[in-house]
């Protein structure tokens, strides 16, 4: 910083003392330097240049390119903390995008897995309630096969009962009465209209 309080007195000393030489080189008013070094010999400008750079030395004197300076090193520093903050949240939501997606990820193949489960729990109660049903078709089947063959067995009784009672209704008028021959005809012909 002290480099910075005796730099600028320097630099400005070497200017106004090279300018007469520029001036007088390129001539009175031409060009930049022309321009400069007009100004250096017309009172009121030096003059105002000269307040300038007082002003300049009084500053640099106070501290204010020092004040300046640290301002502006806080305020780097501050960008710098700003941009290592910015930094770190990126870091953070790139990871919390990540862990995100993860858990989406896990949350579809869990879906996945539950509709295959459900599929297969559907298969297994359709393949299940199709065997409950063929098995109570094949119950009602044997039931209805068994009272079929009940019936039959119970006309079958029936015709043989009835062709009992006729067999021996005849049997009984054949040998109560004297004609055997006739009454024999006749009651083979009850016995054939008792079956009939």
């Amino acid at each position: 910083m002290r480099t910075m309080q005796y730099l600028i007195p320097i630099s400005v000393l070497a200017a106004t003392t090279s300018l007469p030489a520029f001036a007088a080189e390129e001539g009175h008013g031409e060009g930049f330097i022309g321009g400069l070094a007009y100004a250096f010999t017309d009172p009121v400008t030096f003059t105002a240049f000269m307040a300038f750079v007082v002003f300049l030395l009084i500053a640099a004197r106070m501290g204010a390119f020092k004040t300046i300076l640290g301002g502006l090193d806080n305020r780097a520093t501050a960008i710098s903390a700003e941009l290592e903050d910015a930094r770190n949240l990126r870091e953070r939501a790139a990871e919390a995008l990540a862990l995100a997606e993860r858990r989406q990820q896990d949350a579809d193949k869990e879906a996945e897995a539950m509709i295959d489960q459900a599929k297969a729990d559907a298969k297994l109660i359709m393949a299940e309630a199709r065997k409950d049903i063929a098995d109570r078709l094949m119950r009602r089947e044997a039931l209805a096969e068994a009272r079929i063959a009940r019936a039959e067995a119970e006309a079958t009784d029936q015709v043989r009962r009835a062709a009992a009672d006729a067999a021996i209704s005849a049997a009984r008028r054949v040998l109560s009465e004297e004609n055997g021959v006739d009454q024999f005809e006749a009651a083979a012909r009850e016995i054939d209209r008792a079956l009939s």
